[in-house]
């Protein structure tokens, strides 16, 4: 586990994922989010996966990242990218259910807030195993107490 005053602008981490008919299943169920478009699903066939179920599980996976899981951390939200109307996620190509999700995660700002606690920004970028980008959010920004609890 990294210290907030280990962590520098441009740090990259990794991982991958992939998203279950049944995780996603109960995720509809648990957001309780209504869509015919995701409702639409034949027998056998991989389910389009919804964008709010795609950054619920990049953030997850950072989060249990070695170098962030232990950290006393919490997420205050996005800032938007002033090149994107101050949007911060864009969702290039669909994702399917079961299909491979390559997970990089880069520290893009690092700010303090007071002597107990900072924020790191994190941009994610997810994308097929044939490298093309499903997903780019910007400035995901957590509050990490500066020292870790023992």
């Amino acid at each position: 586990m990294k210290k907030f005053s280990e962590f520098r602008v441009s740090d990259t981490f990794h991982s991958t994922c992939s998203i279950s008919d049944k995780e996603l299943e109960e995720y509809l169920k648990f957001s309780r989010v209504r869509n015919a478009f995701l409702e639409d699903k034949r027998k056998g066939e991989q389910q389009l996966v919804s964008g709010r179920a795609i950054l619920s599980r990049m953030e997850g996976e950072f989060t249990r990242l070695n170098q962030i899981y232990g950290n006393d951390i919490i997420f205050l939200g996005t800032d938007g990218d002033a090149e994107w109307g101050n949007r911060n996620t864009r969702f290039l190509k669909p994702l399917y259910t079961d299909q491979v999700l390559k997970l990089k995660f880069t520290i893009s700002q690092i700010e303090d807030i007071d002597e107990e606690y900072g924020k790191i920004f994190v941009d994610y970028e997810g994308a097929s195993q044939d490298e093309e980008i499903i997903v780019l959010s910007k400035k995901n920004i957590y509050r990490i107490k500066k020292e870790p609890p023992r």
